[in-house]
């Protein structure tokens, strides 16, 4: 089961409400590909609680100072490892349900 953090739910105005950034500045993070709204059949973009989170961190980032493809470059190494971390954990379930 998905963790309600994850569930592309809320809209671009209400993250633009949530994080004080402005719709464009949203739009662009997502051109940027620093963040990957899920798109309604209307074209309508839809955020998770993760994602706003996200648009906070870089948000800060920013003030900063830091450029847009390096907080890609750095979203993109903390990706990999949550990964790595949940295949292992996933192969530590397996290993120790089958066994018991």
């Amino acid at each position: 089961m998905s963790s309600y953090k994850h569930k592309k739910v809320i809209s671009i105005g209400t993250v633009n409400e949530l994080t004080g950034l402005s719709l464009r500045q949203i739009r662009y993070y997502e051109e940027r590909e620093l963040i990957y709204p899920e798109r309604t059949k209307r074209g309508t973009r839809k955020y998770s609680f993760s994602d706003v989170e996200t648009l906070l961190q870089i948000a800060d980032k920013r003030e900063e100072g830091v450029q847009t493809y390096e907080i890609r470059k750095d979203l993109q190494s903390s990706n990999k490892g949550k990964v790595m971390e949940r295949m292992l954990r996933g192969q530590l379930n397996a290993h120790f349900r089958m066994n018991k």
